[in-house]
């Protein structure tokens, strides 16, 4: 990685590819992009915020697979959905929500005003 996207905690387009063949398994490919930042950390270019964006919508907004594909876009628990900047991203190129998958995170950081989210948390399947 610093090779490709140098030491200072910078990004890279070019792509980290690791491959892994089995006869046992379907065929899987993972695409893990930054996190969405507003603050340059250490020595961050000052416009990290716009190359990250930039580099999520290029892969978000046309998908060029030969195969399904699904993004996950990930928010914290403990912030007020409505303001996640990864969803509001995933809905301005997937309106109806068929090529994504919202995932919360850090439940364990939820106060007790979250309970409409920790009641199907705390739903157990049978056995």
């Amino acid at each position: 990685m610093v090779r490709v996207s140098g030491q200072n905690k910078g990004i890279s387009k070019l792509p980290l590819s690791l491959r892994i063949y089995s006869p046992n398994v379907r065929d899987l490919t993972l695409f893990d992009l930054p996190g969405l930042t507003k603050i340059p950390v250490g020595d961050q270019p000052s416009d990290i915020e716009r190359q990250i964006r930039n580099l999520v919508i290029d892969y978000i907004s046309k998908p060029n697979f030969s195969f399904p594909t699904f993004f996950l876009s990930f928010a914290a628990s403990s912030v007020d959905i409505a303001n996640s900047e990864s969803l509001k991203l995933a809905r301005s190129v997937d309106p109806q929500g068929r090529q994504m998958i919202g995932v919360l995170t850090k439940p364990d950081l939820m106060d007790a005003g979250d309970k409409h989210v920790r009641q199907p948390l705390r739903t157990r399947l049978p056995s």
